[in-house]
């Protein structure tokens, strides 16, 4: 019996004794299944092909971030925060070998894990058991765990406080139960948000966008985004940092509500005429 990992999005399934038919996760339209056919590995077979390594790098005071080099499934990067006594590994990503959880282990280990949405699910499970840790989902995405693990607390409501200092904020729009992590003391006390995909930053990094599906372009409605929008708007937070490496580095809260009022303009089709 193996766990078997899509290729394409990187996220592990239950044990089995051959791959699944399809990838749940890639097989819906917010996702893609590769062009040249569905493929699945293991952890193990990356592990010995030798090719991979996870690059934790220092982004700023009390966080790093965690990156696959070459990428691999999404590519997605994670963060792990650092309060006193306790670090929270935002998202998930798929490769885990020894030297990474040296590293970790080294600034603090990691006392919970948070997933932004299904996409970046990744091996979850391997990382909880590896720092014994929980893991946080929101309970909306609970259809999506393709790996069910006892350590998964599935939580409810609007937002949820796992430490003192970070809060987890359910916005939907790219799953049901996306969520974003709101770390209150981060940016030297001006707060960070941490989005994955549930808000994410375009190539001019003073804006953002929101969006059902990334790979195929296909929008979010307006409504949606001013009740996402509305949802964050008393949330204390200076800078954000999407999965992939994008930060808006000043004046985030602001620029979210600016970049939500220019896409609900853009649906209605009153931003411009073409």
């Amino acid at each position: 019996m193996k766990n078997f990992i899509c290729t394409t999005c990187g996220v592990q399934y239950e044990p089995s004794p051959a791959p699944p038919t399809e990838c749940r996760i890639c097989n819906e339209e917010r996702q893609y299944v590769n062009p040249k056919g569905q493929a699945w590995t293991t952890l193990e077979d990356l592990q010995k092909s030798g090719q991979y390594k996870n690059d934790v790098r220092y982004e700023e005071k009390r966080l790093h971030s965690l990156t696959t080099t070459p990428g691999f499934g999404i590519g997605q990067t994670a963060y792990l925060v650092q309060e006193p006594g306790f670090n929270l590994l935002w998202d998930c990503i798929t490769y885990l070998d020894q030297e990474t959880i040296d590293n970790i282990k080294q600034i603090g280990g990691i006392q919970a894990i948070a997933l932004s949405h299904p996409h970046y699910y990744s091996t979850q499970a391997e990382w909880a058991e590896a720092f014994d840790a929980p893991i946080y989902i929101h309970e909306d995405d609970r259809e999506w765990v393709q790996r069910p693990s006892g350590r998964i607390i599935y939580w409810s409501g609007e937002s949820v406080e796992i430490s003192a200092g970070l809060t987890l904020h359910r916005l939907g729009g790219h799953f049901k139960g996306g969520a974003v992590c709101h770390w209150k003391n981060g940016n030297e006390g001006k707060g960070i948000l941490l989005t994955g995909d549930i808000i994410q930053v375009v190539q001019d990094q003073d804006w953002v966008s929101f969006m059902y599906s990334y790979p195929n372009l296909i929008p979010l409605p307006g409504e949606k985004v001013k009740q996402m929008a509305d949802q964050i708007k008393d949330v204390s937070f200076n800078r954000l940092y999407n999965a992939f490496r994008r930060v808006v580095k000043n004046h985030a809260g602001e620029r979210v509500q600016l970049s939500a009022d220019r896409y609900i303009q853009a649906i209605q089709g009153t931003l411009f005429t073409t």
